[in-house]
């Protein structure tokens, strides 16, 4: 059937508070009972379905936000913020009057990684029965963002997510899915998280996640231990065998790996599943690839979204046609500009303007 838009981007939705405070150390944070002058309170929408979806947007994609609010001062100030992008992108977003609504506070000290106080919100209820199905198949592409902070969707080792899946694969749409890192004390630490890709997998057309999410639901000894001594320029062969691994567990079509400062990994399949539904790849320079692309190099505001937002570079270069290559390194662009400003989507420019900024020899780390 002919598509009528672009991509749905589905799950989890929440409002970002970001207090300016990288002039803080973290040591003092433990401190209680005193207070700390903080900077501007920055204010935006957080959650796969806006850091993905926006940069989307942004990028000159025709998107769909699918997703659960409360009815209440974050809700609306959610559905407001996404309504002075562009009204359309919340026409398939619900309220849900019983529910608080979502929000992450993102604490930023200095010279330490983001901290996360999160309230789960109606992503804690949302599943299956709140998806419009008649608008997923008027997608090209489904992407699904932040599963494990969707509690219905982890249930029984993935199976109503593996039915999700499914059920929008008949419709003739590309599925995708990212994750974040579970909570080791959380639901998601209890995960058979083998045995949830499994069942997932097989279901799944593009599959990146971080390294350190797949080393913690594949190999978590090993993401214990190498914590942030992993070394990526060392490691290329246990990149590969990890890869290996979740193709295995799925025969997706494209896999990989983002890899912060080190860059990206894309691997594609033998048999690409996309060469059915997207007419514009040239099936010869995507098949049986292996990409690694460096990080381009910028100065670094803060790091809210930029997995989000390398996802949604490697989402728009797809459906535009290009190489794995091309792919891999729009991906990569798009995540950088993200890190330049230190919310999750202000950061993000047009598809044009990345494209020019590359050609101009935008440097990467490897250079």
């Amino acid at each position: 059937m002919n598509k009528l838009f672009d991509v749905v981007v589905c799950g989890h939705l929440c409002l970002d508070l970001l207090p300016q405070m990288n002039h803080l150390p973290l040591n003092v944070l433990s401190s209680p009972g005193q207070l700390f002058e903080v900077g501007n309170l920055q204010l935006s929408t957080g959650g796969a379905v806006s850091n993905t979806g926006l940069a989307l947007h942004r990028l000159g994609v025709d998107v769909r936000l699918m997703a659960k609010v409360g009815d209440d001062f974050i809700g609306r100030a959610t559905l407001d913020f996404l309504r002075t992008r562009d009204s359309v992108l919340i026409e398939a977003l619900k309220v849900d009057p019983s529910q608080g609504s979502a929000y992450t506070i993102v604490l930023e000290p200095e010279h330490v990684d983001r901290i996360f106080l999160h309230c789960t919100g109606p992503n804690q209820t949302f599943s299956s029965s709140d998806i419009d199905f008649d608008i997923v198949a008027q997608a090209r592409l489904f992407h699904l963002g932040y599963p494990t902070l969707l509690p219905h969707f982890l249930e029984d080792e993935g199976r109503e997510l593996s039915n999700l899946f499914y059920q929008v694969q008949q419709r003739g749409v590309i599925t995708s899915m990212d994750m974040t890192l579970p909570d080791p004390d959380g639901v998601g630490g209890k995960v058979d998280w083998q045995r949830f890709l499994q069942r997932v997998l097989p279901y799944v057309d593009i599959f990146v996640p971080s390294l350190d999410e797949a080393l913690f639901m594949l190999r978590r000894a090993d993401y214990d231990r190498f914590k942030e001594s992993f070394v990526v320029r060392e490691k290329r062969d246990y990149i590969h065998s990890l890869a290996d691994e979740l193709l295995a567990l799925g025969d997706c079509a494209l896999i990989g790996f983002k890899l912060g400062e080190a860059g990206l990994y894309l691997r594609s399949n033998r048999q690409m599943r996309l060469s059915s539904l997207m007419q514009k790849i040239d099936i010869t320079t995507w098949t049986q690839k292996e990409v690694w692309q460096p990080a381009f190099e910028v100065s670094v505001s803060g790091t809210t979204g930029a997995g989000d937002a390398a996802y949604a570079g490697l989402i728009a270069a797809l459906l535009r046609g290009g190489s794995i290559e091309d792919a891999a390194r729009m991906a990569a662009a798009v995540g950088a500009c993200c890190v330049e400003a230190p919310d999750a989507t202000s950061g993000i420019q047009t598809w044009e303007a990345t494209q020019q900024r590359i050609n101009q020899g935008w440097l990467t780390l490897s250079d």
